[in-house]
Formats: structure tokens, C-alpha cells, sequence
């Protein structure tokens, strides 16, 4: 995950001051074909480009409306593909329209023409590695995850069609993504440590003491003819 940091701070929402405990995900499509950064995410921090309209969300009230995501992910300046935080992962966004706001993480992948094999693979790509990542930190699964056309389902969004109107047609759905994040996840498992081998232990055993040299040096021929070897053998005067 190509991943930076750039919090709205002038957005309505960041203002608010309100924070939640994740519980979901939910996973939003732009509905425009402009698959830039610079067009939500800025100022400029000389990796998005210049937005010459300067219409980014980092403003009161973007385009006029209430809104404001926890992350967008699309192209930077020089076209490579990248993540960007927009808000902390456990402040209220105003993303669902409903009441999914109280308890879903919501980002957004900036659609272009819908076309693209190459964008839209790589973006999907770096979607579900964001999400193996949220789902580490917060203790989620991907049965956590949704569409914001899901959310509509489920009564707890407003009624939107992302991503159903993209994937589809690159031959995904939100249960293939689903699926890909399960692999994500255990693939992400860290193996449990290996039990070093405990040193080998070895006894001494002292076969007996003797006041006559000859028998001593006697007992010490047998056992080294036994295959015992000095190591094994106290023999002492």
C-alpha cells in the first residue's frame, strides 16, 4: 500500500470533533470519471499536483454538501497509484448517509472511465490492502466489510449503487473483494515461534572410589573398553 496522510482539518466534518468505535468498512466509488487525488485530497503537498479549481474536500462544505470520507484512493501527479487519510480512522465521517456514520470506516476510489483494466486493478488492489490493514488494527473480518450499495440494503445508507456500477464490469463484486481480503488476512498471519530444541543434557555417573591404584586403573580400563570416554570417566587421585 503506496499510503500518506493528509487530514481535512477544514472540513465541517474534521470540526465536529465526533469519534466512534469501527465496526465495518464500507467501500465507496466517486461516481465521477476523474481518477486524481488532487480533485479531493489537498492542498498540494507536492506529490497530488495542483488542483487549479482548488474544489478538494478540505474545505467547510465541498461543492456545497456535507460530506467528508476517511480515505481516497487514485493517482497522484505523476500517475502512480496511492492511499490517502483524510480523517483519524475513528472520527465520524459523512460518508454513508445514514446511520452506517456511526459505525463504518469509509473510503473512497476514485472512478475513471470505468474502462481501464490497468487502473482499475491496480486501485482494487490497493483497496483491499487498506482493508487487510484496518481489519488487523481494529480487529475486523472481511464479513465486516460493504458496498455502499450493501448499506443501502441494510437500511443503514443512503440509496447509492457504488462500487456495483464499476466492478462488475472488470469482473469483481463486493464478494469477490470480500474473498480477497480473507486471503489478505491469513496470508498476513504471522507464524507462531519456533521452540528452540533444548540443549542436550548429559549425566556423569562416578562408579566408585578405591584404595588400591591397581584396581582403580583396572576399573578405568573396563569402562573404556565399554566405549565410555574420558569425558564421561572422574578419575582422580
Amino acid at each position: 500500500m503506496n499510503f500518506h496522510k493528509l487530514i481535512l482539518t477544514n472540513n465541517a466534518c474534521y470540526k465536529a470533533g465526533r469519534t466512534i468505535t469501527p465496526k465495518g468498512i464500507m467501500v465507496h466509488s466517486t461516481g465521477a470519471n476523474n481518477p486524481n487525488l488532487k480533485r479531493y485530497v489537498g492542498p498540494d503537498d507536492g506529490l497530488l499536483g495542483k488542483n487549479q479549481y482548488n474544489n478538494h474536500w478540505n474545505q467547510d462544505k465541498p461543492d456545497g454538501r456535507q460530506v467528508c470520507v476517511h480515505a481516497f484512493i487514485g493517482k497522484l501527479a505523476d500517475g502512480s497509484i496511492a492511499t490517502y487519510q483524510t480523517l483519524p480512522w475513528n472520527h465520524r465521517g459523512w460518508h454513508a448517509g445514514g446511520s452506517a456514520n456511526d459505525t463504518h470506516i469509509g473510503f473512497e476510489i476514485c472512478e475513471d472511465g470505468l474502462t481501464d483494466a490497468s487502473y482499475f486493478s491496480a486501485v482494487y488492489k490497493e483497496a483491499l490492502e487498506l482493508c487487510v490493514y484496518l481489519c488487523k488494527q481494529y480487529g475486523l473480518t472481511e464479513k465486516d466489510i460493504i458496498g455502499h450499495y450493501e448499506g443501502y440494503q441494510k437500511g443503514i445508507a443512503s440509496n447509492h449503487g457504488d462500487p456495483k456500477n464499476w466492478f462488475p464490469k472488470h469482473g469483481k463484486s463486493m464478494d469477490t473483494f470480500r474473498a480477497d481480503v480473507k486471503a489478505g488476512l491469513a496470508a498476513a498471519v504471522t507464524p507462531a515461534p519456533v521452540t528452540p530444541t533444548a540443549p542436550k543434557k548429559y549425566y556423569r555417573v562416578q562408579v566408585g572410589a578405591y584404595s588400591v591404584k591397581a584396581n582403580a586403573d583396572a576399573m578405568l580400563t573396563k569402562l573404556k573398553a565399554a566405549g565410555f570416554t574420558d569425558a564421561f570417566i572422574k578419575y582422580s587421585e
